[in-house]
């Protein structure tokens, strides 16, 4: 049996100046994770609404948004309405998940929320019928380059055993690598956003190619 594994690299690490360039060297990617940081709910400020609404112009790749902001009740439908297809919103900065995550879905997006790591997913497992993937947070979020924090690996058991069968995708973002992509597949991540890893390699999509097969084979073993 093919397992589907999703490679969704992080424009974060891509050359901001021409992203519609950067975006055409990953064709084999499932998606496009685009994160939205404003300095308040982490330490960095990058792209916002314009520059999605500029993407989505740009190409019909699946748009992966990860709000990492404040306030992200008010700012994320916003997303939604823009043409992305996912919008991830972190548990610690909606002041009502349930209901954003129902607005979401209603305006056609997938919803998704994200725990940093020392938020533990138990808190909401009552949630998880309300969202269509849950992203975990394997370094502290704000900065690409990260080292991969192995101290989430049962978090991300923890949660696969939470969703069981339900279709909903388990995704783990920062220090993913031909290096850790197999701990994470291991432990029961599907979906897996790279930046680094991706957009430093000499060949982008070969990259991503090669993840996926490491993601595939361990999931297999």
């Amino acid at each position: 049996m093919v397992i589907a594994m999703r490679i969704t690299p992080s424009i974060l690490n891509a050359d901001f100046a021409n992203l519609e360039a950067e975006v055409g060297r990953i064709p084999g990617a499932d998606a496009v994770h685009v994160d939205v940081m404003d300095n308040h709910f982490v330490p960095n400020l990058t792209i916002g609404l314009p520059v999605v609404e500029s993407l989505r112009r740009v190409t019909d790749k699946m748009l992966d948004i990860h709000l990492m902001i404040e306030d992200a009740d008010r700012w994320a439908p916003a997303f939604a309405e823009a043409g992305a297809e996912s919008v991830t919103f972190h548990v610690e900065a909606a002041a009502a998940p349930i209901r954003l995550a129902r607005e979401l879905r209603k305006l056609g997006a997938r919803a998704s929320m994200a725990l940093k790591p020392a938020t533990p997913i138990d808190g909401f497992a009552d949630m998880l019928d309300e969202v269509d993937m849950v992203l975990l947070m394997t370094v502290e979020p704000g900065f690409g380059g990260q080292s991969f924090l192995d101290l989430v690996l049962p978090k991300i058991r923890r949660t696969r055993e939470l969703i069981g069968d339900r279709p909903i995708w388990l995704q783990v973002d920062g220090g993913v690598s031909t290096s850790t992509v197999e701990r994470c597949a291991e432990a029961g991540a599907d979906t897996f956003v790279a930046g680094s890893a991706v957009f430093n390699a000499p060949k982008p999509d070969a990259m991503v190619s090669e993840l996926r097969e490491l993601a595939v084979a361990a999931c297999r073993h």
